[in-house]
């Protein structure tokens, strides 16, 4: 396992991942503190309002879609140049595969989330915000990424079985859609991308009751199994089609 890990970072040496995963969260902090500034009169709870409005872009779109973009690139090279037939043919089993390229995109997202709350902080300090910084939100960064590990195993599945690029990434663009539908019907603890939005208190910053709190990270690890576990068993049972 440790070797698989240490293949995939060795692949993400020389990428520009590392550009568009600096490039979106910065993007959406700037539009969620431009929404904010130009709405200070209906936003009056300091630091939590400023959260209400960077986590909506970022949390509800821009992190889903740049799940689905290093989970589509991480698999990318294995779906070029026949490698699928010298991956599947060396001395590694097809769980070992897997689940490397799920532990180096969950650190990736790790790293994701810890850059935007650093920006949060930032853009709190040079907007003059009222108040302690809160510390409820570093909670909610890592709830965030509890519940992203259940979309990472969703679209390595995708990716892995998909050869295009851009067609995860857009599956990934209607799971966001179908997680708010699945969220606002109050169905959301029951779907991936839903999960998402209710860690990172993206659309109600109400703290979860403790029967609400163990469902979400009893849920989300099920699904985690899930997709994981059926991923894996495609693998073993089908043959990769390489271009």
């Amino acid at each position: 396992m440790k070797r698989s890990i240490s293949a995939e970072l060795l692949k993400l040496r020389h990428s520009k991942i590392g550009l568009v995963l600096a490039v979106l969260p910065i993007l959406s902090l700037l539009i969620g503190c431009a929404n904010y500034y130009f709405n200070q009169n209906a936003l009056q709870n300091g630091w939590y309002s400023l959260w209400s409005q960077v986590s909506l872009f970022y949390g509800e779109f821009f992190l889903p879609i740049l799940i689905a973009i290093c989970c589509a690139y991480i698999c990318r090279l294995e779906h070029l140049n026949q490698n699928w037939n010298m991956t599947m043919s060396s001395p590694v089993s097809v769980a070992s595969v897997y689940l490397a390229k799920l532990i180096v995109v969950s650190i990736l997202i790790l790293f994701v989330q810890a850059l935007f709350m650093g920006l949060y902080w930032i853009a709190g300090t040079l907007l003059s915000l009222a108040g302690p910084f809160p510390v409820e939100t570093i909670g909610w960064t890592l709830r965030g990424w509890y519940a992203s590990l259940s979309i990472i195993a969703l679209q390595l599945g995708l990716s892995l079985r998909i050869r295009s690029f851009a067609t995860p990434i857009g599956m990934s663009l209607c799971g966001v859609f179908v997680g708010l539908a699945m969220y606002i019907a109050k169905l959301g603890i029951f779907f991936p991308f839903s999960l998402l939005t209710i860690g990172m208190g993206v659309l109600s910053q109400d703290k979860l009751t403790h029967v609400q709190n163990i469902q979400f990270w009893v849920i989300n690890m099920v699904f985690v199994i899930i997709f994981a576990s059926l991923s894996i068993r495609r693998l073993k049972s089908k043959d990769v089609v390489s271009s």
